[in-house]
This record gives C-alpha cells, structure tokens and sequence, in this order.
C-alpha cells in the first residue's frame, strides 16, 4: 500500500522550498497543481494549492480557505536528529509549538507550524526506558 499524504496549501511554490529545505529532499514530482516528495517506502506528501481541490471536487467540498491555518492533523516524522530538522523547519518559517522533550508515548518530540498551519512533528524514540 502506498498512502499520499495531501496538504491544501496557499502558495505551492513557496511551500514546496519549505519541505525542500527541512526535509533535505527533491521533489519526485513537481507541476502546476502538485509538489510530491517521497516520505520513505510507501509514503508520499503532496502539496496542493487549495485552489486546485476546489476546482477538482466542486461546491460540495467545504472551502479549505476558511479553515485555512486551523489544525486537524499533524506529519508525525520519526528521524535520526528531531532537534536538527526542527531547527530547519523554525529557520526556515515554521512557528515553535513545543521545544524537543520527552514524551508519554516513549518518544522525544518537538511540535511546529508549518507556514500554512499544518502541525509538524520531529520525533525520535526516547534513550529513557529503552
């Protein structure tokens, strides 16, 4: 099985040098109406102007503009170095949630906002109670 995972977007362009630059990684496609990037085996992110579903699914689709930087998902990414790649993202206009720490779940995790308002995680199996 393979899962796209599809965020609405306002400025594909913009955030597709957002993902680039935090994630280190080319997009393995990239076309007016979708930037995709390869996850690892069996996941891929999109990025789709909110414009472009509108105009794909019609006026029974709620418009993704007026929930526009309210959360109601995250990107939970487990890596090697959460601190670095959260780094990345702040530097690069992401917005703080939560610092790298411990938590209940047996994971460090640090929690930003992507520059559209999609909660972003960086998160690495805790050294405690392994």
């Amino acid at each position: 099985m393979q899962a796209h995972l599809i965020f609405y977007v306002a400025d594909q362009k913009s955030s597709a040098v957002f993902y680039e630059r935090v994630l280190g990684l080319k997009p393995q496609l990239d076309v007016p109406g979708m930037t995709e990037f390869r996850l690892g085996e069996g996941a891929i992110l999109g990025l789709m102007p909110s414009a472009g579903i509108k105009r794909l699914l019609g006026a029974k689709l709620p418009d993704p503009e007026t929930a526009a930087g309210i959360p109601r998902a995250e990107l939970y990414f487990v890596v090697d170095d959460p601190a670095a790649y959260h780094r990345k993202a702040l530097a690069n206009g992401a917005r703080e949630l939560s610092a790298l720490g411990p938590r209940d779940w047996g994971h460090d995790a640090a929690y930003c906002l992507d520059p559209n308002g999609h909660v972003l995680a960086f998160a690495r199996r805790s050294a405690v109670g392994q």
